[in-house]
């Protein structure tokens, strides 16, 4: 895969990122909230960060879901996870997440360890290579927040993040699935 300059849609602007044309009106919002503007510019900033761990994750032999991993071992401060908290975290049946584990065990990132409070078990750690991977990673993200977040904005745009992120997490659980329509 060659580095290239992504081509923005149409409805794009090369120089903003945010949508020009068509206007997409919200209609439950006031037009001067800018709650619309906020939700543009978080999609562009999903975006974005999708493309950067693909590429971060591919130029390092690895794929999206295999660095999403090495971060939620990074977070775990070398206590170690159960392929059962990580198969929950990263939402992978057990199957899957057998096939990730054995992918980056083969590549000395992760091992596997017992679990000493239940002999049944396993916990996975991560390897200093791992730990490196998710160094390398981290510091392309650490490196845009630093050049773009001012250091008085961070705490309160870090509490933001939070607080979105537990709004999300409890509408994804209380929302209902679709009905079936009835049987033909």
């Amino acid at each position: 895969m060659t580095d290239t300059v992504p081509v923005l849609p149409p409805s794009l602007d090369a120089v903003s990122a945010v949508p020009v044309s068509p206007d997409v009106t919200v209609p439950e919002l006031a037009p001067d909230t800018g709650l619309a503007r906020l939700i543009t510019a978080f999609r562009m900033l999903q975006m974005q960060h999708a493309r950067v761990l693909h590429h971060e994750s591919s130029s390092r032999g690895l794929n999206a879901t295999d660095a999403r991993f090495v971060f939620f071992l990074a977070a775990a401060d070398g206590e170690g996870v159960t392929p059962k908290q990580a198969g929950e975290y990263l939402e992978l049946t057990t199957g899957a997440m057998t096939s990730l584990i054995d992918r980056l065990e083969k590549r000395a990132h992760i091992e596997r360890r017992p679990n000493p409070q239940d002999r049944r078990s396993i916990l996975i750690h991560l390897t200093p290579s791992g730990a490196e991977v998710a160094k390398q990673i981290g510091a392309v993200y650490t490196a845009a927040f630093r050049d773009v977040i001012a250091p008085g904005d961070r705490d309160p745009l870090a509490d933001a993040f939070d607080r979105l992120g537990v709004a999300l997490d409890h509408h994804s659980r209380t929302v209902t699935a679709p009905q079936a329509g009835p049987a033909s």
